[in-house]
C-alpha cells in the first residue's frame, strides 16, 4: 500500500513535468517573426503537440496550435507529418486491417466448423424416425426436420 502512495506523486510529476517540456516549444512563441520563421523542423514538432496546444489553448489564448510566422509550405508539411505520426496514418490502418482480418478468418473457420457439426447432427436427428437417409444438402435436411418438428409439435398440442 505505501508503495503505490510514493508512486502516485511521482506519476503526476512526470506527467506535469512532461506537459510542460512539450509546451515550451508550442507555436505563437515570440521567437518567430516574419525575419525568422518557424521552418519545416518547426512545424513537425508542433504537429506533433498539436493536440496539447489545442487542450492548452482551450485555457490560455496566447498559446497557439499552429505557427503564423511560418516559412510556408515546408512548415505546414513538416506540421501535416507531424500530425499523422501522432494521428496515425496508412500503417496503423493496416495493422488494424491485419488483425482484423486474422479474426474474422478465425471466426469464419469456427463457423464452418460449427455448421458443418450441426449439420451432421441434424441429418442424424431427421434420419432416426424415418430410417432413411438424407443426402448431405440443407435444403433436404431443412425439410426432414421441418417435418419432424411440425410432427413433433402436433403430438404436443393433442396431448391436453
Amino acid at each position: 500500500m505505501m508503495g503505490s502512495i510514493n508512486i502516485r506523486p511521482f506519476k503526476l510529476f512526470m506527467l506535469l513535468a512532461t506537459s510542460l517540456l512539450l509546451v515550451s516549444c508550442a507555436a505563437g512563441d515570440v521567437r518567430f517573426s516574419q525575419d525568422t520563421p518557424a521552418g519545416f523542423w518547426y512545424g513537425l514538432w508542433h504537429g506533433v503537440i498539436s493536440f496539447i496546444t489545442l487542450v492548452i489553448h482551450l485555457f490560455n489564448e496566447s498559446v497557439s496550435v499552429y505557427e503564423i510566422n511560418n516559412s510556408g509550405g515546408w512548415y505546414d508539411f513538416g506540421f501535416l507529418l507531424g500530425v499523422i505520426s501522432i494521428w496515425g496514418g496508412g500503417c496503423h490502418v493496416s495493422c488494424k486491417t491485419a488483425a482484423t482480418k486474422r479474426r474474422e478468418k478465425e471466426w469464419e473457420e469456427i463457423g464452418d466448423k460449427v455448421e458443418a457439426k450441426v449439420m451432421r447432427k441434424l441429418k442424424r436427428w431427421s434420419e432416426d424416425e424415418d430410417g432413411t437417409e438424407a443426402s448431405a444438402g440443407w435444403d433436404e435436411i431443412g425439410e426432414k426436420v421441418e417435418k419432424k418438428l411440425k410432427r413433433k409439435i402436433r403430438e404436443w398440442a393433442e396431448k391436453d
